[in-house]
């Protein structure tokens, strides 16, 4: 009887995908009641029963769906010391940047990880939201495709660093994920993009948010206009469609127009010693003997590959260092700058045999989306204000859904409304 009486009130609560002590939904507060009631009445079967009853049919009425309802819970207190969130944040950054420069190709398929992550967000349901099931549902995708591969890639290379971060750190999947986009931005010569941390992840057992947009919305297999609506059902102006897909279109059209040669050239150390401010380091000075062994290496095999001197045991981090720009490794760009916006403003000129998002330009270009076609004319005159409003967008996208917990924080972000980019502000002197 009293597994009976378990198994009734568990039909009573919705459990959530996400584990917070903050966490108060109406589901619980029923199944709270609920078992208030068994207690309080355990030794008569009928009057439990009941009770169980009304509460499973209140949450029918309240239209409280039988899984767990996604929800992303953010605490920006959540890594606690700052050093120890400092050096968490710069190892992932690091190797994404590392990962980048073996594999150039690669540089899009973070950003879009970012997006797909965030644009799980339903408006109407409150549900889904960057919380890393993105991560999930790209391992467990069957696709055999380029695409898939390549984010499948960008996955592993993120789950294999939180793995690593664990000896002295941690970092949530979800906080990789949006990281690794904004990662993505830089290391082509893009800003750097504000992303707050402190994103809760999706329970392992989890179901994958029924909102999460299909893995090839990015391809060109799916049509402009249904890319549209995505943007619009996780509440995002036409504004901020333009700033992003801008973006990523931009990083991609970077990437393929930079030589071979720069890549290779970013990867080689600069035999310089540790120093970078705002990172706790260990790391041995090197001797002349270590720099004629990489010296040696690179004369022997010059093929872009990490680059670690033999029996280093870890502590060489060769592409760390340089100025403030190269901290997490050298640009492909170089020297020189680039742009962001450079792709925006030679929109038109775009073409499938220059980019994998060309189809970019007929959503943008459209005469369906006057917005759009204000903004591409702006970012691609002002630079500044695309990098401005890029920042604000990608700040807020990825935290789309996401309920703030944890003490002032809590109090203070709470229900507090998104800040977006307005569509009606126009003003080019801007």
């Amino acid at each position: 009887m009293a597994a009976t009486l378990l198994l009734l009130a568990a039909t009573v609560v919705s459990v959530e995908g996400f584990s917070s002590s903050n966490t108060h939904v109406g589901s619980q507060q029923m199944a709270s009641s609920t078992a208030i009631s068994a207690k309080e009445n355990e030794n008569d079967r009928r009057s439990f029963l009941a009770n169980a009853a009304a509460a499973a049919g209140a949450s029918a009425i309240a239209g409280i769906p039988g899984q767990a309802s996604a929800k992303v819970f953010l605490d920006p207190a959540m890594y606690g010391d700052q050093e120890l969130r400092v050096s968490a944040v710069d190892s992932l950054r690091e190797s994404v940047r590392r990962s980048l420069l073996q594999k150039p190709s690669l540089t899009p398929y973070f950003f879009e990880l970012a997006l797909l992550d965030s644009l799980s967000y339903d408006t109407q349901t409150n549900e889904g939201g960057p919380d890393g099931s993105i991560i999930k549902a790209v391992i467990s995708s069957k696709g055999t495709d380029a695409h898939t591969k390549a984010l499948q890639e960008c996955a592993n290379v993120l789950i294999e660093s939180k793995k690593n971060l664990k000896k002295l750190s941690s970092i949530t999947i979800a906080d990789a994920v949006a990281l690794a986009g904004a990662e993505a931005v830089n290391a082509v010569g893009g800003p750097t993009l504000p992303t707050q941390l402190g994103r809760t992840e999706a329970a392992a057992k989890a179901p994958i948010p029924s909102s999460m947009p299909p893995l090839d919305l990015f391809t060109g297999a799916v049509s402009g206009m249904d890319v549209y609506d995505v943007f619009q059902s996780s509440g995002l102006t036409d504004r901020e469609m333009t700033a992003l897909l801008g973006c990523l279109l931009s990083i991609d059209t970077i990437e393929k127009e930079t030589p071979e040669g720069s890549w290779k050239e970013a990867s080689k150390p600069k035999f310089r010693e540790a120093g970078k401010i705002g990172r706790m380091s260990e790391f041995k000075k090197l001797t002349d003997e270590d720099i004629a062994n990489e010296l040696a290496k690179d004369d022997e095999d010059d093929d872009g590959e990490s680059y670690t001197v033999s029996g280093d045991d870890g502590w060489y981090i060769a592409d760390t260092f340089g100025t403030a720009d190269d901290k997490f490794g050298k640009r492909a760009s170089g020297e020189k700058k680039i742009e962001l916006s450079s792709a925006l403003k030679n929109l038109s000129k775009v073409s499938p045999s220059t980019t994998q998002y060309s189809w970019i330009k007929d959503l943008l270009l459209s005469k369906d989306l006057p917005t759009a076609q204000t903004y591409v004319s702006k970012y691609g005159s002002k630079p500044l204000v695309y990098e401005k409003d890029l920042k604000v967008c990608y700040n807020s996208v990825t935290q789309l859904g996401a309920e703030f917990t944890g003490g002032k924080y809590e109090s203070l972000l709470k229900n507090k409304k998104r800040k977006t980019l307005n569509d009606d502000e126009l003003d080019f002197l801007k």
